[in-house]
């Protein structure tokens, strides 16, 4: 099962982020064979971190919770909250089979927060910039809660496009990178 897993960072939690790197990194080195995406999301500057994204194959809703609730900086307190639900991969990839590679342009991260009738479903027809993309679900899998994407836009207007505005409560975009040790 796939879980998206998104750390949001608290007020002034930068330092104590800095300060358990190594032990971040460590943490997941241990789900890296599970990983579909991961990285850091920034502020509008795109340079002050704001939160963790992590997308990962797990066994089942109770091991998703141990992940992100015993992830070191969460226990440590540098997060706010923690968005965790299941997550469908429409695009069948890891963020490492993107044809972009790594590097270059800019990168986000989109939620759409739903409300109503499931929306966008279907991968867009244009997904050359797609990273990943997919519906968040509740943990049993059978109702719609959302969606979600990584993609390369021009901006993140172009980004919060993708999605059909009206279908969602709020669409949030979040400047974002390829995460994970180099």
């Amino acid at each position: 099962m796939l879980f998206l897993c998104y750390h949001r960072d608290r007020p002034g939690s930068l330092p104590l982020r800095h300060e358990l790197l190594e032990e971040h990194w460590s943490y997941m080195d241990r789900y890296a064979a599970e990983m579909i995406a991961r990285g850091p999301t920034f502020g509008d500057d795109g340079e002050t971190p704001t939160g963790s994204l992590h997308i990962v194959d797990l066994p089942d809703p109770a091991a998703a919770r141990a992940f992100a609730f015993d992830e070191p900086g969460y226990q440590a307190g540098a997060y706010r909250d923690v968005l965790l639900r299941r997550w469908r991969n429409l695009l069948g990839r890891t963020m490492w089979d993107f044809p972009g590679g790594r590097t270059g342009g800019n990168r986000y991260l989109v939620l759409g927060l739903g409300t109503g009738q499931a929306a966008d479903l279907t991968v867009p027809a244009d997904q050359d910039e797609l990273i990943a993309y997919g519906p968040l679900l509740s943990d049993d899998g059978s109702t719609w809660l959302g969606t979600a994407l990584l993609v390369q836009a021009s901006d993140p207007d172009a980004a919060r496009a993708i999605l059909t505005a009206d279908r969602y409560a709020d669409i949030e975009v979040h400047p974002w990178e390829f995460g994970g040790r180099r």
